[in-house]
């Protein structure tokens, strides 16, 4: 953790910050390793101190050793004005995505100094993964193959979509799974045209083709899996739109690299979709970061300028929905090295049919 302090600590000097405030549950767990309910982070350029009340004192102190662990126990602005005083600063930083208005209006009425909005400084941080996190991205990636495997071997015509997702959490939390980061998308035959479809009580049929995106948790770190599979023969149609979607993906696969945009990766897979007659269809980006939380920087879409650069963790996830008919949808985790990609997750991307 300490190295990652001092990278904020450097950026906060880039951009003539005195000092931060790190609200952010998943931030502050990146900068201090403490994973507690209730606490926050007070950073400057000497300064690291975590703010947390009399539940989590202990377990502060056991997992954060490089922060002083200071008591909060009523309001937040009351615990700060004492350090802030001593440290002289006359600006403080705040995550203006994270704080509350009524928090602000608590900083603001109490706190001596002038509150500076800032947006994503340690998301930046957080986008490019050191080589403990590509381990722990690449534990979860190979854990999702298995689940799906294990789908594969129980799924049939008459189980309801909510069974579906069952199953899958159940198999990858006795695997070791914190718990699923969104609730499971199970979408079969028409439903497929909702690219969300959460499950519901639709029972599967034969022919349909079904959608699965689920995730999990290992070792903090979030992982995220869609493949589609048909329960039967789909018919001539549902295998030429599966087969635009596969081949979209590996072209996005196989040409993403450091350097480009989030909107030159988006087109490898856009382009050939709309080349295909089905760009109207493809109404989401490409992809997205994963890290600490499963929808992260940086942002694979027609509107992200932003670079990509070795050691960011995407998802490269095409798809084409059809109101009335159905979709489908391919999902990698997907590890930006410096010659290209590294697929994360491997099972089958030809369509399976049961």
């Amino acid at each position: 953790m300490p190295e990652r302090l001092q990278s904020l600590q450097e950026q906060l000097k880039k951009r003539s910050l005195e000092a931060i405030l790190i609200t952010h549950p998943a931030n502050r767990y990146y900068l201090s390793g403490f994973d507690g309910s209730n606490g926050v982070l007070l950073i400057g350029s000497e300064e690291a101190l975590l703010f947390t009340d009399f539940r989590y004192l202990e377990q502060a102190e056991k997992q954060s050793p490089h922060f002083k662990i200071c008591p909060w126990k009523a309001k937040l602005a009351d615990a700060l004005n004492p350090y802030i005083a001593t440290a002289g600063w006359d600006s403080l930083a705040f995550e203006e995505e994270q704080v509350t208005y009524s928090l602000y209006r608590e900083l603001k009425e109490a706190l001596p100094l002038e509150l500076i909005p800032q947006k994503g400084l340690v998301e930046e941080l957080r986008a490019v993964k050191s080589s403990t996190e590509v381990d722990s991205l690449r534990r979860g990636a190979a854990i999702m193959d298995q689940a799906f495997e294990y789908l594969l071997n129980l799924a049939k015509p008459g189980m309801s979509e909510q069974e579906v997702a069952l199953e899958l959490e159940y198999y990858l939390r006795r695997q070791g799974s914190g718990g699923p980061l969104f609730r499971y998308i199970v979408a079969s035959g028409e439903r497929g045209s909702l690219p969300h479809g959460i499950a519901s009580e639709k029972r599967l049929a034969p022919g349909e083709l079904v959608t699965v995106d689920f995730t999990g948790t290992f070792d903090s770190y979030a992982t995220d899996m869609t493949r589609t599979f048909a329960l039967g023969e789909p018919g001539a149609r549902a295998r030429e739109i599966y087969e635009t979607v596969r081949l979209a993906h590996r072209e996005a696969c196989q040409k993403i690299k450091p350097g480009m945009t989030g909107i030159e990766a988006d087109a490898l897979a856009r382009d050939l979709i709309e080349q295909a007659g089905y760009g109207e269809y493809f109404g989401h980006g490409l992809g997205h970061g994963l890290g600490l939380e499963v929808h992260e920087q940086p942002t694979l879409s027609p509107r992200s300028e932003a670079a990509l650069v070795p050691g960011m963790v995407v998802t490269i996830e095409p798809g084409i929905y059809i109101p009335g008919w159905g979709g489908v949808r391919i999902e990698d985790m997907v590890l930006i090295t410096s010659g290209g990609a590294e697929s994360l997750t491997r099972c089958t991307r030809e369509l399976v049919v049961i």
